[in-house]
């Protein structure tokens, strides 16, 4: 049996989404950074590949018709916050988005592909948005998906529960903790009698 290879996805943590005076500031975002930080530092320890998603738009982007002006490509709002900085040197991948999806019009797919990646691990904001649509998009695509409900959060907990529900229809919903202690068992050497 091969053992599932997994890429831990962090999607949007930016200043437009995570600063108190970011233009699309989900609240509850500054409570997961912690949760992110662990599931990176364990990722990074046990040669799980880190992938930093960045809503990079054009100035008169389509998406701004309907949401107001937000993460535009080379504005502090477009910026990862100072906590979580992609490490490029450690083997991070950025990936720049202008729709909700991580993988949509994107190299995203291609990435894992060449990577021979199975397996994403989601984690930022909005869960009911742009982490559920990433994740919806992986399942289209043939990956799995694992969804970590204490390191993805929503503008109020309806919300994030509404995308965490959706989820766990394709997805494996899991904590911090649950993940990190499913990826060792996968990775013990089944004893021989």
């Amino acid at each position: 049996m091969t053992q599932e290879r997994h890429a831990v996805v962090v999607i949007d943590m930016l200043n437009d989404f995570v600063q108190p005076q970011g233009a699309l500031t989900c609240h509850n975002a500054r409570a997961i950074v912690p949760k992110i930080q662990e599931v990176i530092a364990f990722a990074r320890e046990q040669g799980i590949q880190v992938i930093f998603v960045q809503e990079s738009h054009r100035e008169k982007d389509a998406d701004f018709r309907v949401r107001p002006v937000h993460a535009v490509r080379g504005t502090w709002g477009s910026q990862f916050i100072p906590e979580l900085q992609p490490r490029e040197d450690l083997g991070d991948y950025v990936i720049h988005k202008r729709r909700h999806s991580g993988f949509s019009y994107t190299d995203m797919d291609l990435f894992l592909r060449e990577e021979k990646i199975d397996t994403i691990v989601t984690t930022g904001v909005w869960t009911n948005v742009c982490v559920r649509s990433t994740a919806s998009d992986a399942m289209y695509l043939g990956y799995n998906v694992i969804c970590l409900s204490d390191a993805t959060t929503s503008q109020d907990e309806a919300m994030h529960q509404a995308g965490l529900r959706d989820i766990s229809l394709f997805g494996k919903i899991m904590t911090v903790e649950e993940y990190e202690a499913y990826w060792r068992k996968s990775r013990e050497v089944p004893q021989t009698a």
